[in-house]
């Protein structure tokens, strides 16, 4: 079985912080603003306390844009930087006393809190902690900002955490123990009364107990998934701790049946678009089975013609039904290496709504118009009717593209040859457009694994993505931007999927790193640099050893994609707007935008379109992008685990890989598989190195260099499938 997956993290631990140094008072959101944000509150200090008229404000700040100025004011303004009365008078906040923040990790001598509206996370001593545990929401007060970061103590804690917490049990001659994951970096003692029939090695579900001085030190056993050295079993307890809904309530499944058995009848195909006669086709994995995109395309004297047809997921999902909030509760599906926790039940993503070849579908079309050079000319959106006349499969299509089909596949593809080649003919030309306006092309790390009948990891690929994927994605891309078109156009609420541009401190601090790799940014050391600049980088360093970390590095200055009820663009994509409407079967926003869309479509005024879906739009994006971080997170520890075992059964074999990250302890390799593993300092024999704190390590005795971007020959060591750790050692002489 292969599955694709999202690329594995780094096991990282938590920051370290270097006593007290001189204390300033903190602001919250002071190491998170956007430029424009640092101009409007320079702006601010120049014009005192009293505060200033807004449109005076924009004209001090220098911030031409009449809608960056106010969109950054109003960011000011939620995140409690600054006032702004009835009047639109503008004041600079008085500096924050105490502050809302949840305890996100803790060690033995501190912890670390995030304030619950921005910024950046504060440290707290292990004696100012106040009994508060990880997921405590709690107020902290004695804020103070010091050069390694803001500090300050819990004054009390506000609610209680509900999070779940696993972790590996160990038992040896000196007792029982359990090491968590995630957020707690330390070991708590679990007395022999609380094991649960727990064994050595076995993965946990676990209640952290204070003991007599109120400190966090034991523990009990509440479920045993399995032992830790199977990656199944630690998915199994992954899924619990991360929350992810694994089982539909009866009353969803009971309503799922029931819409399984609906038909497309003829009052359905007379009220749409027929769309039956069109060349249409899917193009999927071999084994996917929710396919909810199919595509058509036809040169016109002008240029193209697109249609993207998404299974029309808002006919069967009705707002309000157990069937929705069920979707609306887990956001995504999840997608792990041995399974696919759907969204909706299957009776509906893999049936009546998969737009399977030969079978009448309802489907909701983007039909768009471009001309030669591939711009959006036209779009409209219309419910229609279709009947996909071929299942398409990605490596068959990559085979055809090729010109190395066989007889067998050009006759299974024939009554959809001339639409695919002129879908691929408009996608070359839209991928063109991208690179011309700067789109970054960032490497992918994702893995393929794959497994054997007893669901034991037995390789791990690279994804490789080829010309139909590079094809779909493209046309999907057109689509999802026709839909944020739309919705702006008739000025309705939304969902968009939004990317905003970097903090100025991070691209510094990237510029930084890249010099010191000799990797040339002079496009990123202007002010304001856009997204073509960071691609002319990645070009540099495109096919070198130093590619890899220049693309993770790059990655980790940009701030996460998300959903919000705002156009704010994507700045990846180089796009001013854009919106996620392609797979409304295993993203609930997508379902949103459908559902708001299909009264634009049915001709709903907009303004009541605007009553209508106003707080709706603003709730679904919050949840969905809370919903994508508890997936992302539970698939990407997943893959740990499924690396980890894999590379356990090659232990004492030798590699050679790239240097991907550089800690005072030691350096991070990564193989060509993606796997990625840790070799200490330690492991070097006579060697004292020297570190320089950024991405290099420099022997004293030879003058031996350990630099991100390096080779390095290696011999894997262990792996810990419990943990998802690996360990090299480097191979000498």
């Amino acid at each position: 079985m292969k599955r694709n997956s999202r690329p594995p993290r780094r096991n990282a631990g938590p920051r370290e912080f270097s006593g007290p140094s001189s204390a300033e008072s903190y602001s919250p959101t002071s190491a998170a603003l956007s430029l424009e944000e640092k101009f409007i509150v320079a702006a601010l200090k120049r014009c005192g306390g009293e505060g200033v008229p807004s449109r005076s404000l924009q004209r001090e700040s220098g911030i031409r844009d009449k809608d960056a100025f106010y969109g950054a004011l109003h960011h000011l303004e939620e995140a409690g930087e600054v006032l702004v009365d009835k009047d639109h008078w503008v004041k600079l906040a008085p500096p924050v006393k105490e502050i809302e923040a949840t305890l996100v990790s803790i060690s033995e001598r501190f912890g670390f809190a995030k304030p619950t509206k921005m910024g950046e996370d504060i440290f707290i001593p292990g004696r100012d902690l106040n009994g508060a545990f990880v997921g405590d929401t709690v107020i902290l007060c004695g804020l103070q900002k010091r050069d390694r970061g803001p500090s300050g103590r819990v004054k009390r804690i506000v609610q209680r955490g509900e999070n779940k917490i696993t972790g590996t049990v160990h038992i040896d001659e000196h007792g029982a123990r359990v090491t968590p994951d995630g957020p707690i970096r330390y070991d708590l003692e679990v007395p022999q009364s609380l094991l649960g029939g727990a064994k050595d090695r076995d993965k946990a579900l676990i209640e952290p107990r204070q003991d007599g001085r109120g400190d966090w030190r034991q523990a009990a056993v509440k479920m045993v998934f399995g032992c830790g050295d199977r990656a199944r079993v630690c998915a199994d307890a992954i899924i619990e701790r991360c929350g992810i809904p694994t089982e539909f309530p009866p009353e969803v499944l009971a309503q799922a049946e029931e819409i399984s058995r609906m038909t497309v009848t003829e009052a359905d195909i007379q009220s749409r678009l027929d769309l039956r006669d069109e060349p249409i086709f899917t193009i999927d994995s071999a084994d996917a089975k929710d396919l909810d995109d199919a595509v058509s395309a036809h040169k016109t004297v002008d240029g193209y013609t697109l249609g993207v047809h998404i299974a029309d997921v808002s006919h069967y999902v009705k707002a309000g039904t157990p069937m929705d909030l069920e979707a609306f509760r887990r956001g995504t599906s999840v997608y792990f290496a041995d399974r696919v926790i759907p969204m909706l039940p299957e009776a509906l993503s893999n049936g009546v709504c998969s737009l399977n070849a030969g079978t009448e579908k309802l489907t909701f079309s983007a039909l768009m118009d471009f001309d030669q050079q591939g711009n959006m000319t036209g779009y409209r959106f219309e419910k229609t009717v279709i009947d996909s006349k071929v299942r398409g499969v990605y490596s068959e299509v990559n085979a055809i593209l090729a010109g190395t089909a066989g007889q067998e596949l050009m006759d299974k593809y024939a009554p959809v040859m001339e639409s695919l080649r002129t879908a691929k003919e408009l996608a070359d030309i839209l991928a063109a457009n991208g690179k011309g306006r700067g789109q970054m092309d960032l490497t992918s790390d994702e893995i393929k694994f794959v497994l054997d009948e007893d669901g034991v990891c037995v390789d791990i690929l690279p994804r490789t993505q080829g010309a139909s994927e590079e094809m779909i994605e493209q046309l999907m891309v057109a689509a999802n931007c026709a839909a944020a078109k739309a919705s702006l156009d008739a000025r309705i609420p939304f969902l968009y999927r939004v990317h905003e541009h970097p903090s100025p401190d991070r691209v510094v601090e990237l510029c930084g790193l890249l010099e010191r790799l000799g990797v040339s940014c002079k496009e990123l050391t202007k002010g304001n640099p856009q997204a073509k600049d960071f691609a002319a980088v990645l070009d540099r360093v495109k096919g070198t050893g130093k590619e890899s970390v220049v693309n993770q590095r790059i990655l980790r200055t940009m701030d996460k994609a998300r959903y919000d009820h705002r156009e704010l663009g994507h700045f990846g994509l180089a796009l001013a707007e854009y919106s996620h409407f392609t797979s409304p079967i295993r993203r609930y926003p997508d379902t949103s935008i459908h559902r708001i869309l299909s009264d634009l479509v049915k001709g709903v005024d907009p303004e009541a379109i605007g009553r209508r879906y106003r707080t709706f739009a603003e709730e679904s994006a919050a949840e969905s992008s809370k919903t994508e971080v508890r997936a992302v997170t539970g698939e990407r520890d997943a893959e740990d685990c499924y690396t980890a075992e894999y590379m356990r059964q090659h232990l004492g074999e030798h590699h050679v890989g790239v240097i991907n990250g550089v800690t005072p302890k030691g350096v991070f390799v990564k193989l060509s598989n993606n796997a990625e593993g840790f070799v200490s300092l330690q492991d070097f024999e006579d060697c004292d190195f020297e570190y320089d704190g950024e991405i290099m390590h420099r022997d004293l005795r030879s003058g031996r260099v350990l630099m991100m971007g390096q080779e390095l020959p290696i011999i894997v060591a262990a792996a810990d499938v419990a943990t998802g750790r690996i360990d090299f050692m480097p191979v000498e002489g």
